[in-house]
Parts: structure tokens; sequence; C-alpha cells
């Protein structure tokens, strides 16, 4: 007798964190990394969640791509581990952390990039949205308008930090950036495509969709 396809599905933690300000999610997405580094037999993990207003930058982002002086702001700025380049988080954008051991899905970073484009473009299939994406750069575009980035870092195979979906920010904070370093194509929402849509909608939809394309069963 064949055994049932679900068996063979990872198991994943889904944690539902609302607003939460983004050193706490840093904090936290650190613990869980090291708790797999010790013990490679934990569930996935996956963090859904909005932040404060705060800028991130990647462990190499220029500088030259923040229009103000990040010393004298306002609005935290916080450099990371992840790759890419500058970006803006805030309310109204859903913002996902993946804490996933790649030794029991599929050791190539260059794959695990795709995966998460592929649950976004996923998402967007459902409201028959076009989701894109642009050779040699990474995230989401909906007819040219960036609709979603991902930046991430791994540790011996253990990932985290991961991706942020524009559903119906205020794109203000954008405009104090050059985001991810890319300076001819425009950042949009989800909302000027989908008036009516909702973050909540969209995190049941990312929900599912990273489920399916990870191969995974929330426990």
């Amino acid at each position: 007798m064949s055994s049932s396809p679900l068996l063979q599905h990872r198991q994943c933690i889904l944690q539902n964190l609302g607003i939460i300000p983004y050193h706490t999610a840093w904090e936290m997405q650190r613990s869980l990394v090291n708790q797999r580094l010790e013990n490679p037999n934990l569930e996935d993990t996956l963090l859904l969640l909005e932040h404060p207003p705060v800028y991130t930058l990647g462990t190499g982002s220029h500088i030259k791509f923040i229009k103000f002086d990040p010393e004298h702001s306002s609005i935290p700025v916080y450099r990371t581990e992840r790759g890419g380049e500058v970006t803006h988080h805030c309310p109204g954008q859903l913002v996902g952390y993946p804490i996933l051991n790649l030794r029991y899905h599929q050791q190539d970073l260059h794959w695990y990039l795709r995966q998460l484009e592929a649950v976004i473009i996923e998402v967007l299939n459902d409201y028959k949205l076009p989701g894109k994406r642009i050779p040699g750069l990474t995230g989401v575009w909906v007819n040219n308008y960036k609709v979603a980035a991902i930046g991430i870092k791994v540790k011996r195979w253990v990932t985290m930090h991961g991706f942020s979906i524009n559903i119906c920010p205020d794109l203000k904070g954008f405009d104090k950036i050059i985001p991810c370093g890319i300076e001819d194509k425009p950042v949009g929402t989800l909302q000027q495509f989908l008036p009516e849509i909702t973050l909540e909608e969209i995190r049941q939809k990312v929900t599912e969709k990273f489920a399916q394309v990870f191969q995974l069963i929330y426990v």
C-alpha cells in the first residue's frame, strides 16, 4: 500500500502576529533559527505580520539609496543580515518571515527565492492579476509596479527574513529611498488594481499558497 502524500509533507507552525516592531520580529527570527540549528528536527515556521514604519538595509546595502540622514531619522533604520538593498515596511504591507530548514526542501538559494516569488504569483493568479518576475531581479511586479519585495538570509540552510507584499500601505515612506536600489520601476500596491482588497484576505491566500508551494502542513 502506498503512503499518503500528506505524510511526506513537512510540518509548519503558523504565527499570525499582527503589527509588531521590527526589532521584536528580528529577535524572534534569530531565536527560531538558533533553535533549529541546535535541533534540526524542529518544525518549519511561518511568521506573518505587519510593521510600524521602518527602513531596513541589507548587509551590503549602499547608503546612496537613502535620501535622508539615517542618523537623524524619526523612523527607525536597521542594517540587517539579509541580502538586498534598502526597503520600507509600514502597516498595510503583509510581511512574511519563513524559518525553513532547506535540508528538508532543496539546498539551493536560487530555488528558494523563486519559490517565494511563486507563492506571491499564485496569490495574484487567484485575482487574475499578472504577477511577473523580471530577469536578474528579485520580487514580483504587476504592470511594471513592484508589489512584492524579497530579501533573505540563510544560515546552515535555515532561512530567515523573507518577503513583503504591498496591499494597502501608505507609499509616501518609499519616496525617501530608492527601493531595492531600482530607480526605473515604481513601487505599487495591490489596492491600485483591486480597490476592495484587504490585508486579511491576502494573508489567508498567502497562508494557503505558501503551504502548497513548499508542501507543508500547518500544526
